[in-house]
C-alpha cells in the first residue's frame, strides 16, 4: 500500500530489524551516519543498536551508561551526541562508544522549579539542563540542545562545549516553550524546534532570534532532508482512545507530516488505526537516510502508563521506503 502523497509516496517495510530487539523496548531515539547505517537508541539493556539500511544487526553498546535515553544525533564524523533526561546531560561518544565529552553535570538539574518532570510546573527558565530532550549541530559544529521535560529553553554550545547562548521561557507567545521536544537545523543554519505541548514548530535563527511558526499535533521530532520538514506528531490521544484534548484540525490520531521549510504541507502518513503498519501509536523520533528512506521509532509503554497493557500487535520502529 502506498502511503502519502506526490513526491512524498511511500511504502512501509514491515518486520524491518524486528528479530534483534522486543516489539516492547521504546526507541526514543534515532540517527543516521554517513554509511546509511541506522542507529537506535533504546530504553533497554544494550542502548545503542546498529544496523544496516536491510535492517540487518551489526553491533551494540551502552550498557550501564545511560539513565533514561532520549535524543539521539550523529554529526558530519559520525560522531554521537546522546541525551539522557534522566541524568540531565548530553554525552558525546565516538560510533563505537568511546567517550569524548559531556554537556551538563550528571545528576543536577538547573533550578527551574519543576516538580516530577512535569513541564506545567515549571517556574523560571534556567541554564543547562534540566531534563534535557533533544540535540543537533549547525554547519559550524556548534551544538544546540532542547531542554525540555524540566526547562524551556534552548543552549547553545561551541563545538568544545562552551555555553555561547540560551534562549526561551515559559509560555505560548513567540520564543517561549511548554516543552521544547525535538530540534534540528538546516544548510542556512536555521533552528526548528518542536514546541510540544504548544502544538506548534517553531523556527529561530542561530542567534535565537524568533522567525516563524506553525501548527503541529503535539510533535516530537523534526528533521530536515533534501529540502523538506519532517516532523513526528504525538496527537491527541494513546491509540486506545484516551483523548486528551481537542486538536485545531480536528485530528485526534498520531501522524508524520512533512513540510517545506517554510510549513507549507507536503505529505502525511498515519491514521486512526494506530497498531496497523505505516500508521502510528506514539511516534517519538525520526531520520531520514541519503535514499530518502524514513525511519520512526516510538514509546509506546511511556504513552500508555504501566497500568495498562501494550496493544500486542503494536510497533516500536518503521521503515518507509520511498515510491519513486
Amino acid at each position: 500500500m502506498v502511503l502519502g502523497q506526490g513526491e512524498h509516496s511511500y511504502e512501509v517495510v514491515e518486520g524491518w530489524g524486528e528479530h534483534f530487539y522486543s516489539p516492547f523496548v521504546e526507541v526514543p531515539g534515532l540517527a543516521i551516519d554517513s554509511r546509511d547505517q541506522v542507529y537506535v537508541f533504546i530504553r533497554g539493556i544494550d542502548p545503542v543498536l546498529v544496523f544496516d539500511s536491510q535492517g540487518n544487526f551489526l553491533k551494540c553498546w551502552g550498557r550501564g551508561v545511560f539513565t533514561r535515553p532520549h535524543g539521539f544525533y550523529i554529526g558530519p564524523d559520525d560522531s554521537l551526541y546522546c541525551t539522557d533526561d534522566g541524568d540531565h546531560t548530553v554525552r558525546k561518544f565516538t560510533p563505537d562508544g568511546k567517550f569524548l565529552m559531556t554537556l551538563g553535570k550528571k545528576g543536577q538539574p538547573s533550578d527551574t522549579g519543576c516538580v516530577n518532570r512535569d513541564y506545567r510546573t515549571i517556574k523560571r527558565a534556567a541554564g543547562p539542563f534540566n531534563c534535557p530532550t533533544d540535540v543537533a549541530l549547525d554547519s559550524r559544529g556548534n551544538i544546540y540542545v532542547s531542554d525540555g521535560y524540566g526547562n524551556a529553553r534552548i543552549h547553545k554550545f561551541s563545538k568544545d562545549g562552551e555555553l555561547l547562548l540560551s534562549w526561551g521561557e515559559p509560555g505560548r507567545g513567540p520564543g517561549q516553550f511548554n516543552l521544547p521536544h525535538g530540534i534540528c537545523i538546516d544548510k542556512e543554519d536555521k533552528v526548528y524546534v518542536a514546541d510540544r505541548e504548544n502544538s506548534r514548530v517553531q523556527l529561530f535563527d542561530s542567534e535565537g532570534r524568533f522567525l516563524k511558526q506553525w501548527d503541529a499535533n503535539r510533535p516530537t521530532d523534526v528533521f530536515i532532508h533534501d529540502g523538506s520538514l519532517y516532523v513526528t506528531e504525538l496527537g491527541y490521544s494513546t491509540g486506545l482512545g484516551l483523548v486528551s484534548t481537542s486538536p485545531k484540525d480536528g485530528i485526534q490520531w498520531a501522524r508524520l507530516s512533512i513540510f517545506t521549510p517554510d510549513g507549507k504541507l507536503l505529505a502525511r502518513l498515519g491514521t486512526e488505526e494506530s497498531c496497523q503498519p505505516g500508521s502510528f501509536f506514539a511516534p517519538h523520533a525520526l531520520c531520514v537516510d541519503s535514499e530518502g528512506s524514513i525511519y520512526v521509532g516510538e514509546v509506546v509503554i511511556t504513552s500508555v502508563g504501566t497500568s495498562i497493557p501494550v496493544p500486542g500487535n503494536c510497533h516500536t520502529l518503521q521503515k518507509f521506503v520511498r515510491v519513486r
